[in-house]
């Protein structure tokens, strides 16, 4: 019979969520365990880097955060980890062939002022029309049921098709119609209501934000971020095993896939002093007063606890990305500034099959002075993402990747590809439609009714990492 660890707080799933809860409760004095399932921590927040470059850091997944709100900034201050900001260089979108300028002022490519020139060329003079209608139509004329819907309602179908399905089906792997409006843009519908006009919503929003980049990074890559949380974690259990406390395997502890949870109730059967006892693949038992669930893939394990089902969520797109290590000194020139997204109907008319294109070396300074300083001049580092809900999948290579990029960029990269990597996701998180975030209220009140449980993460604070940071943080502050 395997011994059980007691510890004063669980948490399942080592993604920025499980962490960034671990840390608080960590701060708190609390011993803490993390368990993952996966051989690293981190989920999509990862980094890699080049065989030929051992010495410089590449995001081979999340790379930015919105800039909105300060958690995430606040949370790498705390780790010592020093702030990024990405060029002031123009991003851009591709369709069908044609590449364009994003307009500069808007949101998931609602515009904030239709009759912008950069508008105009992403949508037309018919498209500029009918989006300016927006600011006449009465505000009962909107469709609220989908971001699809509320800006085809408001703004027609080319500022849908061109440009919102463009940035929001980029950004979020499914529809826009499948998107629920506040889950991808939280106090949009809310600025609506007082404005009374969906782009001057936007504009609203704006002013609003802080100054300066819509989004911010980190010196040496997101994925710092995980690496010193890990760290952190870890140096705490050390310290407890110290000080010879009788629990055990404290700290994060990888390819841990939890199977069973059960809730044991305390002395003379009361709940409230009740403990959470996590049983692992490998056998292992560990006990606490604390459970903080991070990942869906353990969710259905609460069902039996709780008395409510999780929301059963279409499953997201697998995501595919590949990053090439370039020998191109016509880069230098960032002819596509800092990256583009792709329409979906690009793989037809061009064969282009990537979703997202990122040139990360125009983008982020940072990353490109260490490329120089360990390569030389003319090198360069683009990333390539693949995949979308519902096409069939992609299994890019490099040549598919090399391909891509160079129809992108209008530069000819065949033959000068010094190294890449590639890194696949099973699949991204569910779509937020309207439907999974209802479903997903009556699951988180459930969980909520529980004494010393909680559940973060993507799946329940929607993407971003700034959404996610804040909601772990005060769901592990509470618990």
């Amino acid at each position: 019979m395997t011994a059980e660890e007691k510890v004063d707080a669980v948490v399942v799933g080592g993604g920025i969520g499980g962490l960034t809860a671990a840390r608080t409760l960590a701060r708190r004095g609390l011993r803490v365990v993390v368990l993952e399932a996966d051989a690293l921590p981190g989920g999509p927040v990862r980094g890699g880097h080049f065989a030929s470059l051992p010495s410089v850091p590449v995001d081979v997944g999340v790379e930015s955060y919105a800039a909105r709100g300060v958690a995430v900034t606040e949370l790498a201050e705390e780790l010592g980890l020093t702030g990024a900001v990405p060029a002031a260089a123009q991003a851009w979108g591709y369709s069908a062939g044609r590449t364009f300028p994003l307009p500069a002022a808007g949101m998931l490519g609602i515009p904030s002022t239709p009759w912008a020139a950069d508008v105009r060329r992403a949508v037309g003079w018919p498209g500029a029309l009918r989006a300016s209608l927006d600011r006449v139509l009465p505000a009962r004329f909107a469709d609220t049921s989908s971001l699809g819907a509320l800006v085809r309602s408001r703004m027609g179908r080319r500022v849908t098709d061109r440009l919102v399905t463009l940035i929001a089906a980029g950004v979020h792997s499914a529809t826009v119609d499948a998107l629920d409006v506040g889950a991808v843009a939280p106090g949009l519908l809310d600025a609506f209501a007082r404005e009374g006009s969906l782009s001057k919503a936007v504009g609203s929003l704006r002013k609003a934000a802080p100054a300066g980049a819509m989004v911010r990074g980190v010196d040496g890559g997101i994925h710092a971020i995980i690496e010193a949380m890990v760290g952190e974690l870890n140096a705490d259990a050390e310290q407890w095993d110290a000080q010879g406390s009788p629990a055990t395997s404290a700290g994060v502890r990888c390819t841990e896939k939890v199977v069973g949870i059960e809730r044991v109730a305390g002395l003379g059967g009361s709940a409230a002093a009740g403990r959470w006892k996590v049983t692992t693949a490998t056998g292992a038992v560990v006990v606490a007063p604390r459970l903080v669930v991070a990942t869906p893939a353990v969710a259905p394990l609460l069902a039996p606890v709780v008395g409510v089902d999780p929301p059963t969520a279409t499953p997201g797109a697998p995501i595919a990305l590949v990053a090439l290590l370039l020998d191109a000194p016509e880069l230098d020139a960032a002819p596509r500034g800092t990256g583009m997204l792709i329409a979906p109907d690009s793989r037809g008319s061009t064969g282009v099959a990537a979703k997202a294109f990122t040139h990360a070396t125009a983008k982020w300074p940072w990353l490109a002075a260490r490329v120089r300083a360990a390569a030389g001049e003319g090198v360069h580092v683009v990333r390539l993402s693949y995949g979308r809900l519902g096409d069939t999948v992609v299994e890019p290579d490099v040549e598919r990747a090399t391909h891509d990029a160079g129809v992108l960029l209008g530069v000819d990269l065949r033959g000068r590809v010094r190294d890449h990597l590639v890194q696949r996701w099973d699949g991204s998180l569910p779509p937020p439609t309207p439907a999974y975030r209802a479903a997903l209220t009556g699951f988180t009140d459930a969980v909520a009714a529980q004494d010393g449980l909680t559940v973060v993460g993507g799946w329940i604070a929607g993407t971003g990492l700034a959404s996610i940071v804040t909601h772990a943080r005060t769901a592990a502050a509470d618990l």
